[in-house]
């Protein structure tokens, strides 16, 4: 038992560091040893809406008093009565203290809430101050609703009027203050939304992180399916933050508010929810554990789900080709299969769950009657303080019972906060360099040098080639040839900056003046002029320049069908792999680097528009490492670079390498 419990401590603790990873830097900047001062700061603000409260409540009476002094004093005497014993004692030396002391604590970290975060404190201030003042009219609410009660029993008719009147004006100033509550709440969930989600797109994109994550390993839970990670699950992360840190606080104000006035009526009665719902809610928490797991488990089997059927729109057309589709269907069917499974133990938790909730609240509505049928029988107690004990009571169980309320949603949150921390690990643990196969060290050069450098396969300790060394200056031309899987696209891609060495030293151009066409070009969301121009700028060249390298890569028919650049398509689906190789020389004509890496680029062209490709880019006087099996290629390139399979190599001029067949 002891073991067990240790071990929810330790699971709670650890959930907590992960939430205070993800909430606040936001809110401020993230070190390892701030975490007090962010929870400071929390506390800082109650004290700076507080005092606010209390100030604006102040100035609202004194100017409602000398307006209209008489309505005042008849309908809002024991507002006024409250202020005075505030004021009048240490109280109010108290809580001007903290709203100094608050206001004191931003003003001395104001330098670190720079960069927009002062835009979500003042947010969360003004949700904390509607919070706390629509709590306020429900505490006077209960009051108002005994002395109705006992009005009307005593057939009081003037007094029953001016408390409906009251009551009324407490419904119409909370109405707007709720509305406004929802909308900046609202406001402040997608403003963090936005903010969290483009950190984890910088993160992504960074350092090629996103290369070096692996979305497809089901087994790796931190990093499957990166896409739902910064949309969905940003967007649950969140808004469930938000909503059920509210609700948290809001929860502790009803119990701080009501607790005392149930205190002043019965204390039996205060004392038996106090036991009953910490019982109640201790069974639950212990009772949902496994839920936990299980929410976890169902959004990664929907993200894996979701990632079956995004693979086969994004490889249609070698699905269709293959005739795979049963293939497939089996595979979707699979992941859905394990979404289904989960589910279904999913429903039968959550459905247990709440059979022991409603039993606890049912049960619940019994104490009140049970604890003040004698007090009220024997005349101790008026009804007009049992229906406000009662309302009392009501208010305080919906506090008390939080947990059991909120159950599911706090294993959604759990799970949320899981995957999201996570994700986010894992990006960290790659920039910070902890994935030592992706370790590039590349120095900038104007030519390409490689000395004495030896690639291996990633994760094993395969070698593929061992102590290369070569050169290629501006307009040289070298081919890669060799076996398949000795090791050519490996080298390509170290040259790139894409795969680690294991020793020796690569020196290359910098990223503008190298690029990198493999065999299957990349084909980019967005228009045709996006396409030819990627990664530039799509407004840097003219439509006539455009138009005239796509004649010169002997694709003019593609203007004659997509006459307007700017129209968008799916490239990829819409043109033959051989159109999309020579608008990807194309796109390399424009942008004009120095060096091209080019692997297996013309495979789907014939050997003319191949020789033409090639005539642009000495033309052009452009440095260019091929990797080929035709043996037309070598007529376009300088020296051979032959890489065997025995993690050998060896450099040889062109004119003199003999292709052998397979």
């Amino acid at each position: 038992m002891t073991s067990s419990i240790s071990k929810a401590q330790k699971g709670l603790v650890s959930q907590l560091i992960k939430l205070r990873k993800l909430t606040q830097p936001y809110f401020l900047p993230y070190t390892k040893n701030n975490g007090w001062l962010f929870v400071y700061l929390l506390i800082a603000l109650l004290f700076c809406v507080g005092g606010t409260v209390l100030f604006l409540l102040t100035g609202l009476m004194s100017l409602l008093t000398n307006l209209v002094p008489e309505v005042t004093s008849q309908f809002l005497g024991g507002v006024q009565n409250s202020l005075k014993v505030i004021w009048d004692g240490p109280a109010g030396i108290i809580i001007s203290s903290l709203f100094a002391l608050g206001i004191f604590s931003f003003i001395t970290i104001r330098g670190q809430l720079r960069q927009r975060r002062w835009l979500p404190w003042l947010l969360l201030g003004v949700i904390i101050l509607m919070l706390l003042s629509v709590n306020g009219i429900n505490a006077g609410i209960t009051f108002l609703v005994r002395d109705i009660t006992n009005a009307l029993i005593q057939k009081d008719e003037n007094e029953s009027y001016k408390n409906l009147w009251i009551l009324g004006i407490c419904f119409i100033a909370a109405l707007p203050i709720r509305s406004f509550q929802f909308y900046f709440s609202a406001k402040l969930q997608l403003l963090w939304r936005e903010w969290l989600s483009k950190s984890l797109i910088t993160d992504y994109l960074d350092d090629r992180t996103y290369y070096i994550l692996n979305p497809n390993d089901e087994s790796e839970t931190n990093v499957d399916n990166p896409d739902q990670r910064i949309t969905e699950d940003a967007r649950d992360f969140t808004a469930q933050t938000i909503d059920l840190s509210l609700n948290i606080f809001d929860s502790l104000l009803v119990f701080s508010l009501n607790i005392f006035i149930l205190l002043s009526i019965s204390k039996e009665l205060t004392l038996a929810l106090i036991v009953y719902a910490t019982l109640v809610s201790s069974l639950l928490l212990f009772a949902s554990r496994k839920l936990f797991k299980l929410n976890y488990d169902q959004l990664r089997f929907e993200a894996d789900f979701r990632y079956g059927l995004v693979h086969v729109r994004n490889n249609a057309e070698s699905i269709a080709f293959y005739s795979g589709e049963n293939q497939e269907e089996k595979e979707v069917s699979r992941r859905l299969k394990s979404v289904v499974d989960n589910f279904n133990l999913l429903i039968i938790w959550e459905a247990l769950l709440r059979v022991l909730q409603r039993s606890g609240i049912y049960g619940s509505v019994f104490i009140p009657f049970i604890i003040l049928a004698g007090p009220i029988l024997s005349g101790q107690m008026d009804y007009g303080s049992f229906q406000q004990a009662n309302l009392n009571y009501n208010l305080l169980e919906g506090s008390l019972f939080f947990i059991i309320y909120k159950i599911e949603a706090l294993a959604r949150f759990s799970a949320s906060i899981g995957r999201l921390e996570g994700f986010q690990s894992n990006m960290n643990e790659i920039r910070n360099n902890k994935f030592d196969d992706f370790k590039v060290e590349i120095k900038t050069k104007d030519s390409i040098i490689l000395k004495n450098v030896s690639i291996k396969t990633t994760g094993k300790d395969n070698y593929l080639i061992n102590n290369l060394n070569l050169s290629l200056e501006t307009g040289q031309s070298l081919l890669v040839v060799g076996p398949s899987g000795c090791g050519k696209t490996s080298l390509l891609r170290a040259i790139s900056g894409l795969w680690a060495i294991q020793s020796g030293e690569i020196e290359t151009p910098s990223n503008g003046d190298l690029l990198f066409i493999p065999q299957k070009p990349y084909m980019t969301l967005g228009s045709l002029r996006e396409q030819l121009c990627y990664p530039l700028d799509k407004n840097r060249f003219s439509d006539d320049h455009l138009k005239a390298v796509l004649e010169e890569v002997k694709l003019p028919q593609i203007i004659q069908r997509y006459p307007d650049l700017d129209i968008k398509q799916d490239w990829q689906r819409l043109l033959s792999l051989g159109e999309q190789q020579r608008l990807a020389f194309a796109r390399l004509l424009l942008n004009s680097p120095k060096y091209v890496v080019l692997d297996e680029a013309t495979s789907a062209l014939d050997v003319s528009t191949e020789k033409h490709l090639y005539e642009l880019l000495n033309q052009r006087e452009m440095a260019c490492i091929s990797v080929g099996h035709r043996p037309t290629l070598k007529n376009y390139h300088e020296n051979v670079l032959e890489i065997t399979e025995d993690k050998g190599w060896r450099l040889l001029p062109a004119a003199s390498y003999q292709f052998t067949e397979n």
